[in-house]
C-alpha cells in the first residue's frame, strides 16, 4: 500500500509541475518521502537536461524590464515554438526579466547567478527545462544605464510570445520620436550608434574591398578614392543608426530625425530570436 496520499501526490506535482506518472513512481520509489521523492524527481530532470545539451534552441521569446537608471533585455531560448507560448514558460521569463532588472546582470554568466526565491536563475531554468522536457537556456542578456528608455517589443505571429526586441537609452523629451526609432532598430538591424563607434580594421577591410572591387571593374584609377569613400558611405548606411534612412521617412536619416526631435541615444540592444 502506497506510503503517501492523493493530497500529496497533488502539492507534489503543483510545486514541481512534473506529470502524474513520474510523480507518482517518484513517491512510491521514496516510500512516500516527499523530500526524497522531490530529489529523485529533480535528479531525473538533471539527466533528462544533460541529453538535451546538444540540442538546437531557435525559438523562444524577449522580454525587457526597467529598473531605476536602467532597463534590462533578456532572450530565454527553447527548441520549439509549442514550448515558447507555454504558461510555465512565458512565466518563468517574466521571473528571470524581473530578476535581472532589479540585479542590474549585463551578461548572461552574471544573470545566471542572480538569487530568486532562495534560487539562483540558473537553477530556475533547469528546473523548468526538466519539468517541460526542452532545452532551455538564457541566451542573451543586455543592461543599459541612461537618463529615459525606450522599449520596443515585436511579435512576428499574433500566436507567439514578441520574438524581436529593443531598448533604447536617450535624453530628451520626445517619447514618441524614441519608440518610433526603437522601432526603426528593430527593423534594420544597425550595429552601432555612430561612425566613430565602428572599429578601425572593419572600417579598412571595408576600404580595401570597395578598392579591390572597383579595380576589378576597371574604374579610372583617379576616380578610385572617391569610388571608395561613396561606397563606404554606403557600407556606413547600412551599419550605423545615425545614418540610416528613417523607417517612416526615408528621406531624412535617424540622425536629422533625432536631432529634430532634441534626442540623443546613447545606447541600444537588439535581440532576435533564432538570430
Amino acid at each position: 500500500m502506497a506510503n503517501f496520499s492523493i493530497e500529496d501526490l497533488k502539492a507534489l506535482r503543483e510545486q514541481l509541475g512534473t506529470g502524474m506518472t513520474d510523480t507518482k513512481n517518484a513517491l512510491v520509489e521514496a516510500e512516500g518521502d516527499v523530500a526524497r521523492a522531490t530529489e529523485l524527481l529533480r535528479l531525473k530532470g538533471a539527466k533528462g537536461n544533460a541529453k538535451r545539451a546538444d540540442r538546437s534552441t531557435s525559438e523562444g521569446l524577449v522580454a525587457a524590464r526597467e529598473s531605476g537608471d536602467s532597463v534590462s533585455m533578456i532572450v530565454l531560448a527553447c527548441e520549439t515554438d509549442f514550448v515558447a507560448k507555454n504558461e510555465k514558460f512565458i512565466g518563468l521569463a517574466d521571473q528571470i526579466a524581473d530578476a535581472v532588472a532589479g540585479a542590474g546582470a549585463a551578461s548572461v554568466d552574471e544573470a545566471l547567478e542572480v538569487a530568486v526565491d532562495g534560487k539562483t536563475v540558473r537553477q530556475l531554468v533547469e528546473e523548468q527545462a526538466a519539468v517541460i522536457g526542452e532545452k532551455i537556456e538564457l541566451a542573451q542578456v543586455s543592461t543599459l544605464k541612461g537618463d529615459k528608455f525606450a522599449v520596443y517589443l515585436h511579435r512576428t505571429s499574433k500566436d507567439l510570445p514578441p520574438q524581436v526586441g529593443v531598448t533604447v537609452a536617450y535624453t530628451g523629451d520626445d517619447a514618441d520620436t524614441a519608440r518610433a526609432v526603437a522601432q526603426h532598430i528593430a527593423m534594420f538591424a544597425p550595429e552601432h550608434i555612430t561612425r566613430d563607434e565602428v572599429p578601425a580594421d572593419v572600417v579598412e577591410k571595408e576600404r580595401s574591398l570597395a578598392a579591390e572591387i572597383a579595380t576589378s571593374e576597371g574604374k579610372p584609377e583617379a576616380a578610385l578614392p572617391k569610388i571608395v569613400e561613396g561606397r563606404l558611405t554606403g557600407f556606413f548606411k547600412q551599419t550605423v543608426l545615425l545614418d540610416q534612412a528613417f523607417a517612416r521617412d526615408n528621406k531624412q536619416s535617424v540622425g536629422q530625425v533625432l536631432e529634430s526631435a532634441g534626442l540623443t541615444v546613447s545606447g541600444f540592444s537588439r535581440f532576435k530570436i533564432g538570430a
